[in-house]
């Protein structure tokens, strides 16, 4: 169980990084793991500014992941036209949105029950 959690943390960063390396937008982390019938122990989201930009994030997440874990995502969904991109880890599960469809579906008033973290690029 320890090796998970290991490995939940080194996939977060990498997914983390990966957002920053686009320029994401407005990142957050929502932990899942205190609720029941959850999906994926993490939410990463954020938004861009273009389908381009939702694009490249996408892109810049696979290839960062890949790069640090060897992990590819088990789904990918949304590429056909970059509005709301999911990227499914597992256990981490990736919203990249554009910032309209993100204020729409606001997805974190959903998990208001989970921990939300403002994640700041630390490399800025």
């Amino acid at each position: 169980m320890k090796k998970r959690s290991d490995t939940a943390a080194v996939l977060l960063k990498s997914i983390i990084k990966g957002i920053f390396e686009k320029q994401g937008i407005n990142v957050i982390k929502i932990d899942l793991r205190k609720l029941e019938n959850r999906i994926a122990d993490f939410y990463v989201i954020c938004h861009g500014t273009s389908t381009t930009q939702v694009d490249s994030i996408c892109d810049s997440v696979e290839d960062t992941v890949r790069e640090k874990t060897g992990e590819k995502p088990i789904h990918v969904e949304g590429l056909e036209n970059c509005y709301w991109v999911l990227l499914d880890f597992g256990n981490v599960v990736v919203h990249i949105f554009l910032e309209e469809y993100r204020n729409f579906y606001s997805l974190e008033s959903l998990w208001a029950d989970a921990a939300i973290e403002a994640v700041e690029d630390k490399i800025k």
